[in-house]
């Protein structure tokens, strides 16, 4: 299957050859008054490019080798496999109330989480190519989201494969450790493990999400390994030492997350991207399924709204767990609270900075 054509709606490798064949002639006739040294230069010239022209400007893969990147396989008996964690949508006033914010360190973990995301994005911009003329107002790093020249599709899509393979590990590092934990002591985890696991699997499906529209080349495949390495055992020793940290860590990253997203879809409601404007623009059938996107939302601005609103949830959560006791403590975002108690279930979204232990625990 090529992507390209499912997805962008633009010429195929067939049509691009088709195109040279007709008008390649034309170009011959009218240089050949130049010269024959010179015509058969410009010839030359013309054929190399209509053979470079394809329609993947997301990859590095050429477009003779693009493919569906992880097809459905096909068995005997089994249809489909639904998600092991349905999603429960949201709607669009949810998702347009998210907002970019930050949590200013209150802590010395607080200060090393924040010092140490702050490194992780110079990084990535670094990895990723991000010229100076593209970042934000480093000053406001978390909050600003106008710079003075837009990035493009292509390194959107750059950001977001790289930066969704790395969300995807905190929640199943933690979960694991939690569940071991758990068996350990012969004790009950009062919630935490569940939440944890279903982040990670909600990272996961952002990226699976992306990976629909464009195959990295093998310099990206050979970034995410080794970042997803360092990450993961870094994550395992910091959650051994000090779960809070880790969580606050993990609640900067995803800030960075809501922040990328939020200059995402300001710079498709500008123009700035002007292939994922196009109203012929199609996103995955993975997304508009999982999401349960309804008709006539399904443009990229409204996919990207969707990731966003998760990310939100995501920073929201873990802010919160980072204030809590790691060994006692229930998880309020799945727990039940008494009646008349004066406190309803939190809503890690509408709370940027997470809650206080006092506003969920008591």
């Amino acid at each position: 299957m090529n992507l390209t054509a499912a997805n962008t709606k633009l010429c195929s490798p067939k049509q691009v050859a088709h195109v040279g064949r007709v008008i390649l002639p034309h170009f011959q006739i009218q240089i050949s008054s130049l010269g024959g040294l010179t015509g058969l230069r410009v010839a030359t010239i013309v054929q190399r490019s209509l053979r470079s022209t394809h329609c993947q400007d997301f990859s590095t893969t050429s477009a003779a080798r693009l493919r569906d990147f992880f097809p459905a396989k096909e068995t005997a008996y089994i249809r489909k496999t639904p998600p092991a964690w349905p999603h429960h949508g949201w709607s669009e006033q949810e998702m347009l109330s998210v907002v970019p914010e930050h949590r200013k360190p209150k802590t010395v973990g607080d200060w090393l989480a924040w010092k140490l995301v702050r490194l992780c994005r110079w990084g990535t911009d670094l990895a990723t190519g991000i010229k100076p003329e593209q970042q934000v107002d480093k000053k406001h790093p978390t909050t600003a989201v106008a710079a003075h020249r837009p990035l493009t599709e292509s390194q959107w899509l750059v950001r977001f494969i790289f930066l969704e393979s790395i969300a995807g590990v905190p929640g199943m590092v933690a979960g694991m450790l939690r569940h071991l934990n758990s068996l350990r002591r012969l004790k009950r985890d009062n919630g935490w493990i569940e939440t944890l696991l279903e982040e990670s699997y909600n990272e996961r499906m952002h990226l699976l999400t992306f990976m629909k529209m464009c195959e990295p080349g093998l310099f990206m495949k050979t970034m995410i390994l080794g970042a997803q390495g360092v990450f993961f055992n870094a994550l395992f020793l910091s959650y051994l030492v000090s779960p809070k940290i880790t969580h606050r860590f993990v609640g900067y990253l995803e800030e960075e997350a809501v922040h990328t997203y939020t200059r995402c879809i300001r710079e498709i409601e500008q123009g700035d991207l002007p292939k994922w404007s196009d109203p012929g623009f199609q996103i995955p059938e993975l997304a508009v399924t999982y999401w349960h996107m309804p008709e006539g939302k399904r443009t990229m601005r409204d996919l990207i709204l969707y990731i966003r609103a998760d990310e939100a949830v995501h920073r929201g959560v873990n802010h919160t767990l980072g204030n809590l006791n790691q060994k006692e403590d229930p998880n309020p975002f799945v727990s039940d609270y008494k009646i008349g108690a004066g406190h309803s279930q939190p809503n890690p979204a509408l709370k940027p900075t997470g809650y206080e232990r006092s506003d969920v625990i008591g």
